[in-house]
């Protein structure tokens, strides 16, 4: 079957490998069982290629996502390149990737599936139904802002800096991607930054609120400090339908939002560029909030439904296919009604299983829809 859809397979590190591996086998069923293809090339990242190559990422690779419709992503890091310089450390791959590609919008979304209310850390009540979308600017902010370093000082101690810096131009389009999902959704923006304390915080709101009167026509926009907001979603998480943030409070608020739907390996996430003008296509990079989990790898328990996810925000948003997102999400969904967990969100009752098994048992609940 010939097929136009590119996507560049990078596994990473640590558990990354294994969970790429398990959404690999759902990609072929859909070749088998859907007449679904994608041009696949598989590459590497972070220390597994800082240790064939020297380097996080080689400018070849780059390449390669550049040129893809879609980046399906691992996890990368360990403890074995602790001591790296920082300039070559793992997880400076994947923030090449985003730069280069120019990811600016994060979508985490932070939804609890009804047979795992109960694995909250949060009472059933507060988290069932619970679909939030948290939208964070990836590509700005005190994570790239200049100068940064740390200084020698005239006493001997040392100064650590870095610098949070924010344009109009990179509040507004995170802002408009925040409201096209909003009006796909509930219609709700909650808009999140520190403008008591920040002057970046201070132009992010002014800009928010000036493009919400010039182009949110159906859209309710509200505006919250960010230690606020750590607090209100885990008191009351419901309220909440879109939030917006910019990178460092993104990374933050995501995380604890990650643990309302009971665990790290539960939760996709989607780094999307602009979409082309001419062409219509945009850059993007697809990869599971849970990191590279060193010390479980190789031990077959990871949870791959993060990485699965992952791949159904792929199929929605690089590939068009929502029948086939819906369809991946909906065997999950199965799946954990069925009782079967992984160890990292394993509840009394339960029967616990391995990656492969529960990738198995994926597979063919999928088998099932396509029958049924």
């Amino acid at each position: 079957m010939a097929s136009n859809r590119k996507m560049l397979v990078l596994g990473g590190d640590g558990i990354g490998p294994e969970v790429v591996k398990e959404v690999l086998r759902v990609v072929d069923w859909m070749a088998k069982k859907r007449s679904v293809s994608f041009d696949l090339q598989e590459g590497l990242v972070g220390g597994a290629a800082y240790d064939k190559h020297g380097t996080p990422l080689t400018d070849e690779t780059l390449a390669d996502a550049v040129d893809s419709d879609a980046v399906l992503f691992g996890a990368v890091g360990g403890t074995q390149y602790d001591d790296l310089p920082f300039e070559v450390k793992p997880e400076r791959g994947l923030l090449r990737l985003r730069k280069e590609m120019d990811l600016f919008a994060n979508l985490r979304p932070a939804m609890v599936f009804d047979a795992m209310a109960d694995a909250s850390s949060l009472k059933r009540d507060l988290v069932s139904g619970l679909d939030i979308m948290i939208l964070r600017e990836l590509t700005g902010g005190v994570y790239f802002g200049q100068p940064r370093g740390i200084d020698d000082l005239p006493d001997g101690t040392k100064k650590g800096y870095d610098t949070q810096v924010y344009t109009t131009p990179e509040i507004e389009r995170i802002g408009r991607v925040a409201f096209d999902l909003a009006r796909k959704r509930d219609g709700r923006v909650t808009s999140v930054e520190k403008a008591n304390v920040m002057m970046s915080g201070v132009l992010w709101r002014e800009v928010m609120t000036n493009l919400h009167k010039a182009e949110g026509e159906g859209v309710v926009l509200d505006h919250m400090y960010a230690d606020n907001c750590a607090m209100q979603l885990v008191r009351n998480p419901k309220q909440f339908d879109v939030i917006v943030t910019d990178n460092l409070f993104g990374d933050i608020l995501s995380d604890c939002a990650a643990m309302l739907t009971g665990s790290l390996g539960m939760l996709p996430s989607a780094s999307l560029g602009a979409v082309d003008e001419v062409t219509g296509k945009r850059h993007a990079l697809y990869e599971p909030v849970h990191g590279s989990a060193p010390d479980i790898a190789g031990k077959g328990i990871a949870n791959p439904i993060a990485e699965m996810l992952s791949f159904a925000m792929a199929l929605r948003y690089s590939f068009d296919m929502g029948e086939e997102a819906d369809m991946l999400e909906q065997a999950i969904q199965n799946v954990l009604k069925s009782g079967l967990r992984t160890a990292d969100i394993m509840q009394d009752g339960m029967a616990r299983v391995s990656t492969t098994v529960m990738t198995d048992s994926l597979l063919k609940e999928l088998d099932k829809l396509v029958s049924g």
